[in-house]
């Protein structure tokens, strides 16, 4: 079933708040706050604290690092939806041609040594996890990625797998490019917290 046919949160407060937000926002709200309002207290807002704590939270890595990771992650779990998102998000923070560069090739992309072994971690992580090793993690501390950043960039791989499964079953309606612009926007100001 289309995220689409189900219209509604758990409520009329729901359903109202969508239809506020979507108006002031001039497009649809994305299928991704709309999960978010349908049942809430079970699942929008732990997930959105959980979300916000590892996009949004203190961590060595910078807020567009981690929406590239989350871009990758969705890259290799084949989720349009949110590389679209998070790509868009990321080129809020800096130049779109490297964002570009890292979904299509992250080794030879512009960005830095240890983002590249993070991502090379999350890499194996996301695509081949019973392959991953204290190994893998050996190298990308070798890299100079620390102990607290390779916590955090396992956060974002962990959580981001799971969006994008959930993303793909709902079957998310994809934005349009302008669309993502601006949700990208309400992203960086309002962060994930519902």
């Amino acid at each position: 079933m289309r995220l689409p046919e189900i219209e509604r949160g758990d409520g009329v407060a729901s359903r109202l708040l969508i239809s506020f937000i979507s108006m002031v926002s001039g497009m649809r709200l994305p299928d991704a706050a709309r999960v978010a309002f349908y049942h809430s207290d079970f699942f929008g807002v732990p997930m959105g604290a959980w979300t916000q704590a590892a996009m949004r939270g203190p961590s060595p890595w910078s807020v567009a690092e981690r929406e590239l990771m989350a871009c990758m992650v969705a890259k290799w779990n084949a989720c349009a939806f949110c590389v679209g998102v998070h790509g868009a998000v990321a080129a809020k923070e800096m130049q779109r041609p490297a964002v570009d560069e890292v979904i299509c090739d992250f080794h030879a992309a512009p960005i830095s040594g240890p983002l590249k072994s993070a991502l090379a971690f999350l890499e194996v992580m996301t695509l081949r996890p019973k392959d991953l090793t204290a190994e893998h993690a050996k190298a990308a501390l070798s890299a100079g990625v620390s102990a607290e950043a390779l916590i955090d960039a396992i956060a974002v791989g962990a959580l981001f797998s799971i969006v994008t499964r959930y993303a793909d079953a709902l079957d998310f309606a994809l934005p349009t490019p302008a669309e993502f612009e601006r949700a990208a926007n309400m992203l960086l100001k309002r962060g994930y917290a519902s």
